[in-house]
């Protein structure tokens, strides 16, 4: 059942501003594969299925979802207590801005809005290069 005017087809998703849509869910994160070098250091020019077949891919976190969901604590011992079931989540270690190392192995590669992203779960991230408060300073 389609709602709206976006379309979905395999692992395409189109639509008028597809991407300010989007809501990760639980540990995905949405990266922008940051494309690499089509040269090696000694000029040599590569062909791109050098890349495609490259386990460890770089790339910029644009979305992230609200971490790993954790059971809410009930009070069993005080039945009279008004019972909330709000999800309470422990956040990812990736932020919205970070440049991250990641297994593409592990990645789902899909197209919003024309331009290609991978989802990966939080696991699949090796390494995180971000640009913090304390960077700015010289610290």
């Amino acid at each position: 059942m389609n709602h709206g005017s976006d379309k979905i087809f395999m692992n395409i998703i189109e639509g008028p501003n597809t991407l300010r849509k989007v809501i990760m869910l639980g540990d995905k994160i949405l990266v922008k594969p940051v494309e690499g070098s089509q040269q090696t250091r000694s000029g040599l020019y590569l062909p791109p299925t050098v890349e495609e077949k490259e386990d460890i891919h770089s790339g910029k976190v644009i979305k992230v979802g609200p971490g790993f969901p954790i059971p809410a604590l009930t009070d069993e011992d005080e039945p009279w207590k008004e019972k909330k079931e709000a999800v309470k989540y422990v956040p990812l270690q990736v932020r919205e801005g970070d440049q991250v190392l990641y297994l593409k192995r592990n990645g789902f590669e899909v197209e919003l809005d024309g331009e290609k992203y991978t989802i990966l779960s939080q696991s699949a991230v090796l390494m995180i290069i971000r640009d913090d408060e304390l960077s700015e300073l010289g610290l």
